[in-house]
């Protein structure tokens, strides 16, 4: 049978099994785990920080619209269209 074949070379050549990767302590080698960021890292960890926490809605311009839409104020609809679509369009 081969298993039996392979304990007796195993006993021959004095072979062991391997019982998996040997855990080594950070006493042992000296070193530690580290990670270092860079600026451009922090700088853009900070960045999205700040988009995340501000709001979805400028509530003192939508504020504003709503009141002269209200008042039947006349609203420039056109140039608030454009001041959108000029927004936009630098995005894209």
């Amino acid at each position: 049978m081969r298993v039996d074949a392979y304990n007796a070379i195993s006993q021959v050549y004095g072979t062991k099994r391997s019982s998996g990767a040997k855990s080594v302590n950070k006493t042992e080698t000296g070193r530690k785990d580290e990670v270092q960021i860079s600026s451009f890292g922090q700088d853009f960890a900070a960045a999205k920080k700040a988009v995340a926490d501000a709001p979805d809605v400028r509530e003192d311009v939508v504020s504003a619209m709503k009141d002269k839409y209200k008042n039947n104020t006349d609203v420039d609809y056109d140039d608030f269209a454009s001041v959108l679509i000029a927004k936009y369009d630098s995005l894209v």
